[in-house]
């Protein structure tokens, strides 16, 4: 059983191609939809010269927030998707499915089995770390708080609870309750933590609340996103729905990354002249 068993070898570039241009479109859209939201916000509260500044401030800080929610949902898949499919091998070993096992393969299904929540623990902190790669140093978010990130970071638990709700239906239960647990209990910890007051558990939800419609645009467009790719065969539903999912963000991730390449290309280009605030955001200092 090896990671090819997993991959679609229908799934040819020209068609990676066609699936990256039409996640790219979808993140265009969504980013036109902000804009549109924060145009009508500023319409009814600001109004003078400092309304374009004022427009171009709130449009940048909603980008990195939207941004950061698929990076963030991508990261906390990750562990999912290790999850599901390291327990699936496992379970064809156990089952005798899975034969002539190399020794080092040998060594991983007993880790697995006697150091599940160890791996887990591990999972975990990895995707933390890939979080923190991503959204620092691959495509830095630097017009957003360590708050807000922490916030959405938060949201993206339960945006990929939500996903993994949804698979529960479809799929077999059993490969998923467990990784949500993992999740709840995270986001108890989050609002609930031993030296917390009321007063943090309400600014927790409040802040919470406020960045919901971040998380409903990104489980749309990821929904339609995945329902484009299974429909056109793009992504196989053999392997679990989640690989599926998170083969979809990946490419998700890669349209990010273009636009920030495409933002340091006009900043770089503008440099002597004033530079727009939109572009400096996107500028690695």
């Amino acid at each position: 059983m090896t990671i090819k068993a997993y991959l679609n070898p229908d799934f040819t570039l020209g068609k990676k191609l066609i699936f990256f241009l039409v996640c790219f479109i979808g993140i265009a859209i969504s980013l036109g939809l902000i804009y549109l939201v924060a145009i009508t916000v500023l319409q009814r509260d600001i109004s003078g010269q400092r309304k374009k500044l004022a427009l171009n401030n709130a449009f940048v800080n909603k980008v990195q927030r939207f941004f950061e929610m698929l990076i963030a949902g991508t990261s906390v898949l990750s562990f999912s998707c290790a999850y599901v499919i390291i327990n699936h091998v496992n379970h064809l070993v156990q089952t005798g499915v899975a034969t002539n096992l190399t020794s080092r393969e040998k060594m991983l299904v007993e880790l697995w089995a006697e150091g599940k929540d160890f791996v887990l623990l591990l999972l975990i902190c990895l995707s933390c770390v890939i979080n923190t790669i991503l959204d620092m140093i691959i495509i830095p978010l630097k017009k957003i708080t360590k708050e807000e990130k922490a916030t959405i970071r938060m949201l993206a638990m339960f945006y990929v609870i939500i996903l993994l709700m949804y698979l529960n239906r479809i799929g077999d239960e059993s490969e998923y309750s467990p990784v949500m647990m993992y999740y709840f209990g995270l986001m108890i910890g989050r609002f609930v933590y031993f030296d917390a007051s009321f007063k943090d558990f309400l600014i927790a939800l409040k802040n919470m609340f406020f960045n919901l419609p971040y998380l409903i645009l990104s489980l749309s467009l990821t929904g339609l996103l995945c329902y484009f790719g299974f429909y056109m065969k793009f992504l196989l539903e053999r392997n679990y729905f989640i690989v599926g999912i998170f083969y979809t963000h990946l490419f998700l991730l890669a349209g990010i990354f273009l636009i920030h390449i495409v933002w340091m290309i006009i900043s770089a280009f503008t440099r002597p002249r004033r530079t727009s605030v939109l572009s400096r955001s996107y500028l690695i200092k």
